[in-house]
């Protein structure tokens, strides 16, 4: 909305009251009596997206737990560092050569040149870490790479004293990412490739859509492609994953605080998502 000065102010208010009316990605989830809040997270952001959908607030408040995927805090530890090596990178003089035909060598080598990044540095990366890093590098590059909603709440809550719940371990999600692309390593490493050049459009349409709480929106950018493309790593990834917290989410309808579960955005929306899975067992659900 930066260029709408140019604008009337009748026009800007317009449309200022248009985004506020809008629905956002947190929902109401309710039974017998019990509440539990969920919402979509996106986990890198610029500095231009904040402050947040205030509904996020709204949900935040009214909350004395906090749940994530994971401890984000957990990922500094020696432990986890020597776990992400050991899991994500080649030892012993190995590089992603060693699993990728040579014409995908080149043109993950001419691209990385065209980048100026550095080959020796990321040869040694995996190609599910490679893909992961060179997607990073990129939303860096184009000044997508601030807090994203969950360190953001999970600063906040520690300030504040609130409660904390984690629904995996660090290590599992390692475990998830190191089979991302596993045994078809080509197709996705030139997967990344064809999209890197389109991830800040991307970035763009998928904030647009989270923040406005489009689900539709969000499942046909974010995940109807690669569950047609890579279905083995979609069922691991979203579908194994869902279906694993879903014993966890239900159990905090039984517990006297209230819970806001903060997890992907991509993990809530679709048929496989969290919030149809609940809507199918009979909770209420409202979006906020």
């Amino acid at each position: 909305m930066s260029n709408l000065w140019k604008f009337s102010v009748a026009i800007s208010l317009s449309l200022v009251a248009l985004f506020a009316s809008a629905k956002s990605s947190v929902w109401q989830v309710t039974k017998d009596g019990q509440t539990v809040y969920l919402g979509g997270t996106v986990h890198v952001l610029a500095q231009s997206d904040y402050p947040l959908p205030e509904e996020f607030d709204k949900a935040y408040d009214q909350s004395q737990i906090l749940v994530f995927e994971m401890d984000m805090s957990a990922t500094g530890t020696p432990q986890f560092q020597q776990a992400m090596m050991e899991k994500m990178m080649y030892t012993g003089g190995g590089t992603y050569a060693d699993d990728l035909k040579p014409e995908t060598v080149k043109r993950l080598d001419a691209y990385m040149a065209e980048r100026n990044l550095p080959v020796d540095n990321l040869k040694v990366l995996k190609p599910s870490m490679l893909s992961v890093t060179l997607s990073m590098l990129e939303l860096q590059r184009l000044g997508i790479f601030g807090a994203g909603v969950d360190l953001f709440y999970t600063q906040r809550g520690q300030a504040d004293n609130k409660s904390f719940a984690f629904l995996e371990l660090p290590e599992e999600q390692l475990d998830f990412l190191a089979a991302l692309g596993k045994g078809y390593e080509d197709e996705f490493i030139n997967y990344t490739l064809d999209d890197i050049s389109k991830i800040g459009d991307m970035m763009t349409e998928m904030k647009t859509a989270w923040r406005t709480g489009d689900s539709d929106a969000l499942y046909n950018l974010g995940t109807k492609d690669w569950k047609q493309k890579f279905p083995q790593s979609y069922q691991s990834l979203i579908v194994d994953r869902n279906n694993n917290w879903m014993d966890d989410i239900e159990g905090y309808f039984s517990t006297k605080e209230v819970e806001f579960v903060l997890v992907g955005a991509l993990h809530l929306v679709g048929d496989e998502g969290v919030l149809k899975q609940l809507e199918d067992k009979g909770y209420k659900i409202i979006q906020l």
